[in-house]
């Protein structure tokens, strides 16, 4: 998703040769791909990499909106197709992005989404919980409300995975430490279920070729963590720019640093990669591993040798 907690610069030249990443044995993280768009199921450069997991973003109502319920059918029925394991996040609605929802219609429509999609198990309660309030465009619940909305989810999905907190690191790190904490406060005072899997955004942190942030989130979390956002951005606003292709190197530097970096944290078990579908240059956000006409970028090269597949050699994209 959108990271505006990125826009407090990105990293300079030598920084990143300071920070380059070590070699590391192979991971001992599953990796997969986050998007929105089914329409990657059925890119020969997308099937080979063999992918077990999927992280698909779901408004929290998508349930009761034929829109939002046809898109997230097209795109957990073309995974489940390829026998990926779909990770669903719930987040604000399509059409009252602003309001946040009670608890009692939070539930009363997330256990209609668990009904529908019967052999989706893993879920997460709300995307990037701390990603704070953007007037007019979209809301998000205080870590109070982040964690009734968990409660919430664990009462209507019986015998499902429910990942904790879903967090974006930010470049300033401490109102994310404050966030976990009063959301672990709230769930003690809930007298509810302690996540022992929880979910990080390091978007601040890799892509400024730092690793600090990611190991004092993971220290105050505790327990498994998945990044369950992640990736290396070609454009985001003035900070991170793509001028001539350059943000097309930067990119694929910083997801060869993510990997090592995740490889670091053995509380680290799953790593989904954001996004596959690229924008244009009118685009204010853009991590994609393909551009916008799904032509191969670097970073597609840098995924496609982590995860192993037999013909990463592919011409890539300029753009």
């Amino acid at each position: 998703m959108l990271v505006a907690a990125l826009s407090a610069g990105a990293v300079s030249e030598a920084g990143a040769a300071r920070s380059a990443p070590r070699a590391h044995a192979a991971s001992s993280y599953l990796t997969g791909i986050g998007d929105e768009h089914a329409t990657m199921f059925s890119n020969p450069l997308y099937t080979q990499l063999d992918a077990k997991i999927v992280r698909y973003i779901a408004p929290y109502d998508a349930a009761v909106h034929p829109y939002s319920l046809a898109l997230a059918r097209v795109f957990i029925r073309s995974a489940e197709a390829q026998h990926e394991k779909v990770l669903v996040a719930f987040y604000h609605s399509e059409y009252t992005p602003t309001r946040l929802p009670s608890v009692a219609a939070y539930q009363s429509d997330v256990k209609r989404f668990v009904k529908l999609f019967p052999r989706v198990k893993e879920y997460e309660s709300w995307d990037e919980a701390n990603r704070g309030n953007e007037p007019g465009q979209f809301s998000s619940p205080s870590a109070v409300g982040a964690a009734q909305y968990y409660q919430a989810l664990l009462r209507v999905c019986k015998g499902c995975t429910v990942v904790g907190l879903d967090v974006l690191d930010q470049a300033v790190v401490a109102p994310t430490l404050t966030y976990i904490s009063e959301f672990k406060r709230e769930i003690y005072r809930l007298e509810t279920v302690m996540p022992s899997i929880w979910g990080l955004h390091n978007y601040s942190d890799v892509n400024r070729l730092e690793g600090w942030r990611t190991s004092d989130i993971v220290r105050a979390l505790g327990g498994q963590v998945w990044l369950t956002e992640t990736g290396g951005i070609v454009k985001f606003g003035g900070a991170f720019p793509n001028r001539n292709g350059s943000g097309l190197a930067r990119a694929a530097r910083v997801l060869r640093f993510m990997f090592a970096s995740a490889s670091d944290h053995p509380q680290i078990k799953r790593l989904y990669v954001y996004d596959w579908n690229g924008g244009t240059s009118a685009t204010r956000f853009d991590a994609g591993l393909m551009n916008a006409h799904e032509q191969p970028r670097e970073g597609y090269v840098v995924v496609c040798r982590q995860m192993h597949a037999a013909k990463c050699a592919v011409k890539t994209a300029k753009n």
